[in-house]
């Protein structure tokens, strides 16, 4: 195109892509006005006014409003002020496609009832306050009365998920479903009922401090780590397999012996190796102890598990858990066999 040519409004059309009548009402808004016309009256466009016309159809197209395009034709705004209000304009708008849409895959799966769709449009829509303050009010209630540290309470309080600021559809399914569930009167009765009965003893109080939190927050790291080695192939026989073994079983010896408000003699630690290097699972112990873990996975996973979707996190695999155990006794099964020497002794 010469900048200098005029070109008929048919031409236009076909360079801008729009049809003659919208050509037509963008000049009789006053939006692009015609360059010129013919002696016959018929319009005339040069490059200029074709390139804003190509400008307006872009943003027609990405929404933008009639007076907000006149105005940033006319230089009464910038188009980075034009673009960055409609940014968040559309952002908005997809976050609440999102949220419909969540909804209408949770309805699709679950065969949702006709009066509950309401409330689930609700529950996805929550700001982020909102959904804090329901989940607060869930663990005030069945932690309401319990004889723990008060720092106790408060982890458990920080139990809860963090929805992404561009949530998936999972993660907002997933919302809705941790919502329902804690807003479940039979569901609150039950966790209430479980930190009741689990937290009756006499020392409640002291096995919940900051100080035990900690010993349990370092031993769950060493399982982590125990857990990492395992699954890069480290041999439960070699040096450092055995050394972060021993650092598991004393983490496990601290706990232990807090819990039990006083320090292991030395064959309560031969005893608590043996009960890992070959547990006994027909042991009262272990019985109790796979029964506390249970209780625990039955009431409360599901809303581990949604808070881990909700969060991103990867969900926890309790195949990989056993592997990693298996291995943990390997390792300090070797550190304690015949003519090895175990890491710090």
């Amino acid at each position: 195109m010469h900048d200098d040519q005029l070109y008929p409004i048919g031409d236009v059309a076909r360079r801008t892509g729009l049809s003659v009548s919208a050509v037509r009402f963008y000049a009789d808004a006053g939006v692009v006005p015609p360059t010129g016309h013919t002696d016959a009256g018929h319009r005339l466009y040069d490059v200029g006014a074709i390139a804003r016309l190509e400008l307006v159809r872009t943003l027609r197209e990405l929404g933008a409003g009639l007076d907000d395009v006149r105005r940033l034709l006319t230089d009464e705004t910038t188009l980075h002020d034009l673009a960055t209000a409609h940014l968040a304009l559309v952002e908005g708008q997809l976050r609440h496609l999102r949220a419909r849409r969540a909804v209408l895959r949770t309805i699709v799966n679950q065969h949702t009832a006709t009066e509950r769709v309401a409330l689930m449009h609700d529950l996805v829509s929550l700001s982020d306050d909102d959904r804090d303050r329901l989940l607060d009010g869930f663990w005030d209630e069945v932690t309401d009365g319990l004889t723990v540290h008060p720092s106790f309470a408060e982890q458990l309080h920080r139990m809860r998920p963090t929805l992404p600021e561009e949530p998936t559809t999972e993660q907002l399914q997933a919302w809705i479903e941790l919502a329902d569930l804690v807003r479940d009167d039979a569901f609150r009765r039950s966790v209430r009922r479980f930190f009741h009965d689990a937290f009756s003893s006499p020392r409640a109080m002291e096995v919940t401090t900051p100080a035990m939190m900690g010993l349990i927050e370092a031993h769950r790291l060493v399982e982590v780590e125990a857990w990492e080695a395992q699954r890069a192939g480290l041999p439960p026989d070699s040096p450092r397999a055995r050394e972060i073994a021993e650092r598991l079983l004393a983490s496990l010896a601290a706990l232990t012996a807090e819990t039990a408000g006083q320090p292991l003699d030395e064959d309560g630690l031969a005893e608590l190796r043996r009960s890992v290097v070959a547990p006994d699972h027909t042991s009262a112990p272990h019985r109790h102890a796979e029964q506390a873990v249970a209780g625990f996975t039955d009431l409360l996973g599901t809303y581990v598990s949604l808070m881990a979707t909700i969060g991103g996190t990867p969900q926890p695999d309790p195949e990989e858990a056993r592997e990693s155990e298996r291995w943990v006794a390997a390792a300090l099964g070797a550190a304690g066999s015949p003519g090895e020497d175990a890491p710090g002794r």
